[in-house]
C-alpha cells in the first residue's frame, strides 16, 4: 500500500479528530444551553439557534439528542463560561472562549499554551476592547435595501450590511440576533444561512510571519487540543 496509503490514513485520522472536536464542542454547548434555558427549542431560542448551527456543521442527530436528554436529567457537570485574553506570537491579539467544569485546570492549560509559544496571557479586557462583539448572518440575496428595510422595520440594531456577488451579510448586536432571524424569516421565508454565528471581530490586523507564524500555528494547535476551548478569535494576518 505504501506511502500513499499511510498519508491517507493520517488524513483520515485528522479528519476524524476534527469531527470529534466539533461534536464535543456542540454537545457541551447544547447541554449547557438546554440546562440553563430549557430543553424545548421552541421556548429556548438560543437552543434552537445552536441546534441549527450544529446541523449546519453536520453534527449527527444522536449527538444533539444525547446532550438534550442529559440536560433533562438536571444533573451532570456544571460548566462555566470562561474567557481568556492576551497577546500571541508577533504581538497579535487573541481571545479564547471556554466552557469548563474546572476553571483552575482550564486556566492552567490555556496559560501553558501561551508560555510554550512565547506569548503573554493578560487579564480580562486586555485586548477585547479592540474587537467588536457581533452577530453575523450571511445568505443568498441580491437586494440589500429590501433586507435592510425588513430588519429596520423589526427594530433590529443593524451595524452594517454588505452585498457581494449575490450574497448579503448582516452585522448586528448579539442582543438582536434572534429578532433579526425572525424578521428575515417573516419577510423572505426559510433561509439557508451560509454564516450564522456570534463572534468577536477585530477592528484591525497584526501581520504575523516567519518564526512568529510557526509559533502561532503551534499555539492554535495546542489550543485546539484542549477540550474546554470552544472558540479562538484573533487579529493575526498571515
Amino acid at each position: 500500500m505504501g506511502r500513499a496509503y499511510q498519508n491517507r490514513k493520517v488524513s483520515m485520522a485528522k479528519t476524524s479528530d476534527a469531527k470529534a472536536k466539533v461534536y464535543s464542542k456542540y454537545g457541551r454547548e447544547i447541554f449547557v444551553c438546554a440546562k440553563s434555558g430549557g430543553v424545548d427549542p421552541d421556548g429556548n431560542l438560543a437552543l434552537r439557534g445552536l441546534i441549527e448551527r450544529a446541523k449546519k456543521n453536520q453534527v449527527p442527530t444522536h449527538v444533539i439528542d444525547k446532550a438534550i436528554e442529559k440536560a433533562k436529567g438536571g444533573g451532570g457537570e456544571d460548566f462555566a463560561v470562561t474567557r481568556y485574553e492576551g497577546y500571541g506570537p508577533g504581538g497579535c491579539m487573541v481571545i479564547i472562549d471556554c466552557l469548563t467544569d474546572n476553571p483552575n485546570r482550564t486556566f492552567g492549560d490555556v496559560r501553558l499554551c501561551f508560555t510554550k509559544t512565547k506569548c503573554k496571557i493578560g487579564t480580562q479586557g486586555t485586548v477585547s476592547h479592540m474587537f467588536d462583539h457581533a452577530a453575523i448572518l450571511a445568505f443568498k440575496h441580491d437586494d440589500e435595501d429590501t433586507v435592510l428595510d425588513a430588519l429596520l422595520t423589526a427594530d433590529v440594531d443593524v451595524a452594517d450590511v454588505e452585498s457581494d456577488d449575490g450574497k448579503i451579510t448582516v452585522f448586528m448586536t448579539p442582543a438582536d440576533y434572534f429578532k433579526a432571524k425572525q424578521a428575515l424569516a417573516d419577510s423572505f421565508g426559510e433561509i439557508d444561512f451560509d454564516v450564522d454565528e456570534i463572534q468577536f471581530l477585530p477592528r484591525g490586523s497584526t501581520v504575523v510571519s516567519g518564526d512568529d507564524l510557526v509559533l502561532f500555528e503551534k499555539f492554535l494547535d495546542m489550543l485546539d487540543d484542549l477540550d474546554d476551548v470552544q472558540n479562538v478569535y484573533h487579529d493575526a494576518e498571515f
